[in-house]
């Protein structure tokens, strides 16, 4: 199982950013995936999940207004888009499944807002 992620960015407070992950090594469709953030000296934060076989979605409360997650199953990607950034967005972005009862994660996506 592998999951990779798209490079770090950085952003002006109020723009938009799309992070993607692609996934291999399993059945696409058959597996949720998870987001998780992580801001600097912090802990992990869970933002919601996405099942990619019909598009399901439950987001965290906190994010519900300004996330959106996507899921391409011709390409085995799934996408986060966040909106309104602000500096508190700043973090370390991961995707994350379940399989077989193993959590695998992504490298991360760095997301820098800063004017």
């Amino acid at each position: 199982v592998q999951l990779v992620q798209s490079g770090a960015e950085l952003r002006n407070p109020g723009a938009s950013v799309k992070v993607s992950c692609k996934a291999s090594g399993y059945m696409f469709t058959s597996y949720d995936i998870d987001w998780v953030r992580q801001a600097p000296g912090q802990g992990h934060e869970w933002m919601g999940r996405i099942d990619p076989e019909d598009g399901g979605t439950k987001y965290a409360q906190k994010f519900q207004d300004r996330v959106t997650f996507t899921a391409d199953t011709s390409t085995s990607t799934a996408y986060v888009e966040l909106t309104s950034l602000r500096s508190e967005d700043t973090a370390v972005y991961y995707c994350k499944v379940r399989f077989n009862g193993v959590d695998y994660w992504g490298k991360g996506t760095l997301v820098t807002v800063s004017s």
